[in-house]
């Protein structure tokens, strides 16, 4: 094996092949040829990346590798580990789009001349774009040659990868995938809620043109602010650090007319901006750090509004933020609720009333940004000025409560909790419309409820108690009673009509038989025939909804959606007549897509199985794929989590008629089991309609 040749583990294969992982153990064990491993663990071996591509075209599983792939597997497969290797894609992309002529003529020559000629290239473009070297904490330093030669085969690979994708796409993919292969090691700014936290500042008579993030993460809140004149960001983790960095230059023009400022470095500790007072400031702090600098900053000038306790981390981001503020200028936080009500921080929270600092708290729905369980607050403050007195009253938003179409009955909820399940247009919306009636700008949003959403402008004086408690649910007013006693009317009557119409579902009595002894195949033996396809979901960009794992699951519609950046990627869309089969958890669930559903994205931890219409009947297909010893026999219980190996699921070999009279059956029970969750979603409603009713006098006990 060549020296620093790229490694591969087994799910690399199986990505490559376009097969699952037991394919590939099952691989290791019939194939006395299969490349043996070259790393890695005993449970987990990684094995030479020319190796296995030979081996696969060999055995005609594998035509030609993507490139793509190719250049993925070899940024993970880096003796070096991923990071640096991104680091140094990176680098080598932005020289690609500001001197296209340069990298030309410094990618024609052999691999060891190039890592010199690159590193010297390099040195002077990371200067220019983000000061010498000897800036204090620089985000990005210059790699030298010996960094550079295992790297170089990798960078010839992104560069051919940018000429087909785009510079920017191709590190944007190949920092989605890092992210979402180390999803611990990174807590994220999902895009809807940095694009409404970037609304925010942006909205005024005075837009934001530098804006400063002291706790950048990855990125992702300043790349969404939208036309800026300079961008300052800090982070502490020093690899993240450079990737940020570099993802921040590659977002802005290749003119430098943006100027980039990115420092590694604690920002409570160690402030790399300590004279800067920028128009803007967006911040996704670290959440109940007990370390964040109690002890050696008692007397930091930053602690306008009072000396955060041990406790209160989250209170020490918003005075700083506050510190480097112009005046008027605005800052956004996502904060924890509990910073909203704890005791330890009510002093501080006081002094921001009373002095204008803080100008509105939001509510998220539950889902909105990690942790995912609870419901996140958004802080808007506004760093007080010489001029006339703000306001003495604060905006409170509530987006955490479902949001119901008044037309369409509880089955219109619009998703407000779990991941991945927020309609970040609707709250973006509802959000900025009560923003922009409670700066004057809008006249035509009143005050209370904004498209649904509860809002109201709540005088300080009101706030200013022994708990001094900002959490919205705590003082806005609830909303009527599910729409009131006539909403609640209309519900009951269709909760009869859906309890009689379960009544007309229900199964026939069962006639007691022996098991049958049909001859049996698996979904892998008829894909093979060509009796079906298998699919994959949770990749492609474009406008098309996401039908996601949840959606399969409660059996509503599609609530996903596609990123909007990246490499161009065709999603795999659903047809009517796909079954799609959920592939963790172990449980025994399936859905056969209609006309409503066609045309959705397939999402992650989906399987799509497409019959041939002349071979399979849809309907059998999925009821069979339902029980649950079939369920059982196919799942691995090897990890944390179960998952199903759509393969291994057995069906009887049938006739297609006897096939479609069992498919009728199935499609009665699918039609049963709505039913019943549509009743207990409208007795919920319905319940909880007249508790709320009756405890507010808009229904009465008579």
């Amino acid at each position: 094996m060549p020296e620093n040749s790229t490694e591969v583990t087994a799910a690399g294969i199986a990505r490559l092949a376009g097969v699952g992982r037991a394919a590939v153990s099952n691989w290791r064990r019939r194939h006395a040829d299969f490349p043996k491993p070259v790393g890695g663990t005993e449970t987990s071996p990684s094995f030479a990346l020319p190796e296995v591509e030979q081996w696969l075209r060999d055995q005609g599983k594998l035509a030609e590798v993507p490139l793509r792939e190719r250049v993925w597997q070899q940024l993970a497969g880096h003796p070096a580990g991923a990071v640096p290797a991104l680091v140094h894609t990176g680098c080598a992309l932005l020289l690609r789009r500001n001197s296209p002529n340069a990298w030309r003529e410094i990618a024609a020559v052999s691999d060891e001349a190039m890592a010199g000629v690159l590193s010297l290239a390099l040195n002077d473009l990371l200067a220019d774009r983000f000061g010498p070297a000897a800036v204090a904490g620089r985000a990005v330093h210059t790699p030298g040659r010996a960094e550079l030669l295992p790297s170089i085969p990798l960078l010839r690979g992104a560069a051919e990868l940018a000429a087909e994708t785009g510079v920017r796409e191709t590190f944007e993919f190949l920092l989605g995938r890092q992210l979402d292969a180390n999803p611990r090691q990174y807590t994220l700014t999902p895009p809807g809620l940095a694009e409404l936290m970037a609304a925010l500042v942006e909205t005024g008579k005075q837009p934001a043109r530098t804006v400063l993030d002291p706790a950048a993460g990855t990125g992702a809140l300043l790349r969404a602010v939208g036309r800026p004149t300079a961008l300052y960001a800090q982070e502490a983790d020093p690899d993240l650090a450079a990737l940020t960095a570099l993802r921040l230059a590659l977002h802005t023009d290749p003119d430098n007319s943006c100027a980039l400022a990115a420092r590694a470095g604690d920002t409570l500790r160690a402030d790399a901006f300590p004279q800067l007072a920028a128009d803007a400031v967006l911040c996704h702090p670290p959440f109940n750090e007990r370390n964040w600098g109690h002890d050696e900053l008692a007397y930091d000038p930053r602690w306008e509004y009072g000396f955060p306790a041990r406790t209160e981390s989250e209170l020490a981001w918003v005075q700083h933020a506050l510190a480097h503020l112009r005046e008027g200028g605005t800052a956004v936080l996502l904060m924890p609720p509990a910073a909203a009500s704890r005791r330890s921080g009510r002093r501080i929270r006081a002094d921001l009333l009373r002095r204008g600092a803080l100008r509105a708290v939001i509510a998220l729905p539950a889902g909105a940004a990690p942790p995912y369980g609870i419901p996140l607050h958004l802080w808007v403050l506004r760093k007080p000025g010489s001029g006339p007195h703000p306001s003495p009253e604060l905006l409170l938003v509530d987006t955490a409560e479902p949001v119901e179409s008044p037309s369409a009955g509880p089955a219109a909820t619009v998703p407000s909790g779990g991941r991945d399940r927020v309609d970040w247009q609707a709250v973006r919306n509802a959000v900025l419309d009560a923003w922009r009636w409670f700066e004057g700008e809008r006249e035509d949003v009143r005050e209370g409820v904004a498209k649904g959403v509860g809002a109201s402008a709540v005088p300080v004086i009101e706030l200013l108690d022994d708990d001094v408690d900002l959490a919205p649910a705590r003082h806005l007013p609830p909303p009527a009673a599910a729409g009131g006693p006539a909403e609640l009317i209309r519900v009951r009557e269709r909760l009869t009509e859906t309890l009689g119409l379960t009544g007309t579902l229900t199964p026939p009595a069962v006639t007691p038989a022996e098991p049958a002894r049909w001859p049996l195949t698996t979904v892998g033996e008829l894909a093979r025939a060509g009796a079906l396809q298998l699919r994959t979901g949770g990749s492609g960009t474009g406008p098309a909804p996401v039908l996601t794992e949840h959606d399969v699951l409660g059996s509503t519609a599609p609530s996903g959606s596609l990123p909007v950046d990246g490499p161009p990627e065709e999603p795999v869309l659903v047809e009517p007549g796909d079954v799609v089969v959920p592939v963790l958890g172990g449980g025994s669930v399936t859905r056969v897509i209609d006309e409503s559903t066609a045309g959705a994205a397939l999402g992650r931890n989906l399987q799509l199985l497409r019959p041939d219409p002349a071979a399979l009947d849809p309907w059998f297909l999925a009821g069979f794929l339902r029980g649950t010893a079939n369920n059982r026999q196919a799942s691995s219980y090897a990890s944390t989590a179960t998952r199903l190996d759509a393969r291994r699921l057995q069906l009887p070999r049938l006739p297609l008629a006897e096939q479609r009279k069992y498919g009728e059956r199935f499609r009665a029970l699918a039609e049963f089991e709505d039913a019943l969750r549509l009743a207990g979603r409208l007795g919920g409603q319905l319940v909880q309609g007249m508790y709320d009713g009756l405890t507010d006098g808009t229904v009465t006990p008579q």
